[in-house]
């Protein structure tokens, strides 16, 4: 089981860990909503809970509950800029389908 990123998302998320002064690192989980069924949550931690599953990736700390690490197992977390828009992406193998706005999926 394994949450990865890539060079640019780490950069993005060490710069906004540094920029808000503190936190132990980036919390990512699922939530049920949308029109396909999940969304994910990101989030700063600023503790690690004792059922977290932590995951360290070119030097930021992932952290995973239990729950959400059954959707997100082999997930690599990217950033990406594309003409004026940015954001972090998600490539999720566990994926089967997303809705068209783009904001949820299912597996």
């Amino acid at each position: 089981m394994a949450i990865t990123l890539t060079e640019a998302a780490a950069h993005r998320v060490k710069t906004f860990m540094e920029s808000r002064g503190k936190g132990v690192g980036l919390r990512l989980g699922v939530r049920t909503t949308g029109c396909s069924g999940m969304a994910y949550v990101l989030e700063f931690a600023d503790e690690i809970a004792d059922s977290d599953h932590v995951f360290e990736d070119h030097g930021v700390r992932v952290l995973v509950d239990p729950k959400s690490l059954v959707y997100l197992d082999g997930t690599e977390l990217d950033f990406a800029r594309e003409g004026l828009n940015e954001g972090f992406k998600f490539n999720n193998p566990n994926v089967k389908d997303e809705c068209g706005c783009g904001e949820s999926f299912s597996v």
